[in-house]
């Protein structure tokens, strides 16, 4: 199952996460709050079982 760990402001900011967490070797899903803007508010989401780790490395990072 697929967990938000971060509300992104923008595609951008959701992205940039999104990258880092994949160099350190996770999975990562983007979906878009609202159908209408793609460029507006993006959920970050993990598998529910590396929520923890991810956390740490958000945090590590200044997220």
């Amino acid at each position: 199952m697929w967990t938000v760990v971060y509300m992104a402001n923008t595609r951008q900011d959701a992205e940039m996460l999104k990258d880092i967490l994949v160099k350190e070797g996770f999975l990562v899903k983007i979906k878009p709050i609202s159908k209408s803007n793609e460029e507006g508010i993006c959920e970050v989401l993990v598998p529910r079982s590396e929520v923890e780790e991810v956390h740490s490395i958000m945090m590590q990072r200044g997220f």
